[in-house]
């Protein structure tokens, strides 16, 4: 069977790398419920232990981390960990609380993970070790919290919250320029300062009477005024950011002022520019800057246009069920549930396409271990489907859905779910492609 795959697919190869450069794929998606039988408090992070388990792992901002099977029909989670005693916030709406979740390379092995949390008296993040109970599986040992790395928050706005463990193996930390609005106490150009930079430490290797080591390639080392732990700068208030471990590439999707939300590309060393830019307009709007040295976004949009108003941070798309976004960098916003993908070309010619309008207030995205896309807001979780070349309507897609399409344009007939390419033709270019989608899955 691998051999005949083989042969398929290189036989349609040429074409089908034409077909692609030329039209601009579209398909019909929707989102559902991911697990019906289930609701949270305030959902603001979906994770995976990335351990065999196949469990899914869902932050509650007021303090708790759920747990429960990767089962579309379970009604059954756990709580793996409660620190609502020691996570503080605000009363009402609120930035603060249980941000950030990540799990350690070895967690298989070490049973180690991290957390983000803002505590008042004196107001601040932090950043905290946990281990897993060694009886249990799904229980949190309450007892384990080592303090790794905690940093002052001036106000109860942008906390950053994200953290992750790169490619590379060290911690990865975002922390927000402090909040009030514009960076009063101008913390985004400041290196002196965690606040408004992406933080890279070595959580394997400490070092200094410290819980951490500094990377010996963080680029801010040498400069006596900056902070070693500092990887990039000049970022308002990341929210969400993630690893395309295939390319390498770190994204990161800042929420903007009042004027531009943006996606970054980060890089070590580089300035993202707030608060001198906020995207790729001089902050404030309409003033002049000096733009040298400054990393300009990827990808922007304009705030306040159609409801519009604040940027969730996703993933790119790694998994096999949505042939469409395949490789494509999929996030969304916040106030109107809108969803995007970004193809990111080395061109600079990228192309953003809108899936979707959720009317959901997306909080994160997520992966499972199988890299399907997840997303959660309003107590839930969700997915995104697509119909695309499920012809015969059975879930799957096989050799049944080609059988199907090639009858249908024999007989002269129109499916659009067969309309690959939606040319509002079905011929043999749109059995080329979903042949090549189904040797994907």
């Amino acid at each position: 069977m691998d051999t005949v795959k083989i042969i398929i697919k290189n036989i349609f190869l040429i074409q089908i790398f034409f077909i692609l450069n030329i039209s601009f794929l579209l398909a019909e998606y929707e989102v559902i419920n991911a697990y019906p039988n289930l609701s949270f408090v305030d959902p603001v992070g979906i994770y995976n232990s990335n351990d065999g388990t196949n469990r899914i792992f869902i932050l509650e901002q007021q303090g708790k981390i759920k747990v429960f099977d990767n089962n579309s029909d379970t009604g059954l989670s756990t709580t793996f960990l409660d620190i609502r005693s020691i996570v503080d916030q605000d009363g009402g709406y609120t930035e603060e609380g249980l941000l950030g979740l990540a799990f350690h390379p070895s967690y298989s092995e070490n049973g180690l993970f991290y957390i983000n949390y803002t505590s008042h008296n004196p107001r601040r993040n932090i950043i905290a070790q946990y281990s897993v109970s060694t009886n249990n599986i799904n229980q949190a040992d309450i007892t384990s919290e080592v303090i790794i790395l905690e940093v002052n928050q001036p106000y109860t706005n942008h906390n950053g919250g994200q953290i992750s463990f790169g490619p590379d193996g060290y911690l990865y930390i975002i922390f927000g320029d402090g909040g009030s609005a514009g960076d009063p106490l101008g913390h985004g150009q400041n290196l002196s300062t965690l606040l408004g930079s992406l933080v890279r430490i070595d959580i394997d290797n400490p070092s200094n009477n410290l819980n951490y080591g500094i990377p010996s390639d963080n680029p801010f080392i040498i400069p006596l005024s900056a902070r070693d732990e500092i990887y990039a700068y000049g970022l308002r208030n990341m929210w969400r950011f993630s690893w395309d471990f295939e390319t390498g590439f770190l994204w990161g999707a800042d929420v903007g002022q009042n004027a531009f939300e943006e996606i970054n590309i980060i890089e070590s060393g580089l300035n993202y520019g707030w608060n001198i830019l906020e995207a790729n307009e001089c902050y404030p709007i309409g003033s002049d800057c000096n733009f040298t040295e400054l990393e300009p976004p990827v990808w922007e949009y304009e705030l306040y246009v159609d409801d519009v108003c604040s940027i969730t941070g996703g993933y790119v798309y790694k998994g096999n069920s949505i042939w469409s976004l395949k490789d494509k960098y999929i996030y969304g916003d916040w106030c109107t549930g809108d969803i995007w993908s970004l193809d990111y070309n080395n061109d600079g010619n990228h192309i953003n396409q809108h899936i979707l309008r959720s009317n959901i207030n997306i909080t994160s995205f997520g992966m499972d271990e199988e890299n399907n896309l997840l997303f959660c807001g309003n107590n839930s979780i969700y997915k995104i489907i697509s119909n695309e070349g499920d012809l015969n309507n059975d879930g799957n897609l096989n050799i049944l859905d080609i059988i199907s399409l090639v009858n249908i344009i024999l007989d002269n007939n129109y499916n659009p779910t067969g309309d690959i390419n939606q040319d509002t033709n079905l011929n043999i270019l749109d059995i080329i492609l979903l042949t090549n989608i189904i040797l994907d899955v």
